[in-house]
């Protein structure tokens, strides 16, 4: 369970870390996201700031708003400035700060990626997910702009998660048959995928943004749908833990997934789920087979 101290003392320092940033010439908005925005935290939480800005600092200049945070090297820094992004992560009184480092123009590109070009793998899914939860410390104009856009998910985009995810291996059709096979990792990994995929059908039915990309805080993430299979982390869990009944209970979930789909989405593609629905274990005679050679 979070500790109300520990999420105040993490907000208290990134108010303190954001302000050499802020003071940047080019900085047009800052935004806590993350952990601290959800007020999910521990002690092992890192903090995440999204900065927006006309035109990306120098080199020079980031090293020294690292500098003044009492830090003196990077843990590791990602990204390309000609594609207007970086993302640079140090450590200040113990604790893992990240800084991600956008244009305006790049994250306009980025926004477009998902809710026009609708890109449903793309991991900044997650990043419009943290714009809607996370709060602005500075630029509030821009930052209530993002939160306007990212909060119109489309009917498309909602149409397409669901085409994209809503695609089951189906194990209970042929977990008898591997079971005698050495398939465990093979079956580890439908499960899994099966649970995930299950996870970004229902996102986009609810509309809500989902990545498979460092997919955290999955129960919190499940109680924002409305529409969802009853006791769904439960069931997910015993899932991807692959336990005895975990593809009769994909099976369950699938269809009545498939149930909530077409009611909710109607136009969404489900013919495969239906196929794959359908299919059941299927065992050859020996002494059968011997009657016709």
């Amino acid at each position: 369970m979070t500790r109300p101290d520990l999420v105040s003392l993490l907000r208290h320092l990134v108010d303190k870390v954001c302000q050499p940033y802020i003071d940047l010439p080019n900085t047009q908005a800052v935004l806590s996201i993350g952990s601290v925005s959800y007020e999910i935290v521990d002690e092992y939480s890192d903090v995440d700031i999204a900065i927006y800005y006309d035109k990306l600092p120098s080199n020079r200049q980031l090293a020294e708003a690292m500098r003044k945070n009492g830090a003196d090297q990077l843990n590791w820094c990602l990204g390309d400035r000609n594609e207007g992004s970086l993302i640079e992560s140090y450590d200040v009184f113990g604790v893992e700060c990240q800084f991600a480092h956008t244009t305006i123009d790049a994250m306009d590109k980025h926004m477009n990626s998902v809710l026009v070009d609708l890109d449903v793998t793309s991991p900044f899914q997650k990043a419009l997910s943290g714009v809607l939860a996370g709060r602005a410390i500075h630029g509030q104009y821009l930052i209530d702009h993002f939160k306007a856009r990212a909060s119109k998910y489309p009917d498309a985009l909602q149409v397409a998660m669901v085409d994209k995810y809503f695609t089951i291996q189906p194990w209970w059709a042929i977990e008898a048959r591997l079971a005698v096979r050495d398939a465990e990792l093979w079956r580890a990994q439908a499960l899994v995928e099966g649970a995930q995929n299950l996870i970004g059908t229902l996102a986009g039915v609810n509309r809500l943004y989902f990545s498979t990309f460092q997919f955290k805080r999955m129960s919190d993430f499940l109680s924002q749908m409305q529409e969802k299979p009853a006791n769904l982390a439960d069931r997910l869990t015993l899932v991807f833990e692959g336990g005895q009944g975990a593809a009769a209970e994909l099976r369950d979930l699938t269809a009545e997934t498939l149930a909530i789909v077409e009611r909710v989405v109607p136009t969404a593609n489900t013919a495969s789920v239906r196929r794959a629905l359908a299919r059941e274990e299927k065992r050859w005679s020996a002494d059968e087979l011997s009657k016709h050679l």
